[in-house]
């Protein structure tokens, strides 16, 4: 065997390996939320721990998941939330990310959410 394939032989599983850390999460208890009331004019943060529900102003907010990014790469924070109206109507499920408010908020007529990190 030449010297090329010993070397592609041995550093292929070398490289698989260390790009596997990039996928690693880190599970946490709590999602802190940015929560604005368009119509009182306030903003609040309100820590919600996972599989709870949390009721607040007019909302009932349940955090799915939460999880941080590896500790080694750029910090980022993801939640999955499902938020109801005091009325059981369904305003918002799905995934939210720090990093990317923008990318999938609640903006709803009275209420904006965000997610602020995960502890």
């Amino acid at each position: 065997m030449n010297i090329a394939k010993l070397f592609c032989l041995f550093l292929t599983p070398l490289f698989l390996l260390s790009n596997s850390s990039a996928f690693a999460y880190v599970e946490k208890d709590y999602a802190v939320l940015r929560v604005m009331n368009k119509a009182a004019g306030k903003t609040q943060i309100v820590p919600v721990k996972v599989n709870q529900i949390k009721h607040y102003d007019g909302l009932n907010i349940t955090v799915r998941n939460c999880k941080q990014s590896d500790p080694f790469d750029a910090e980022n924070f993801f939640a999955f939330l499902e938020i109801y109206t005091k009325t059981d109507e369904r305003i918002f499920s799905g995934w939210m990310n720090r990093n990317e408010p923008g990318q999938n908020p609640l903006q709803d007529d009275t209420y904006d959410v965000w997610l602020e990190k995960c502890e």
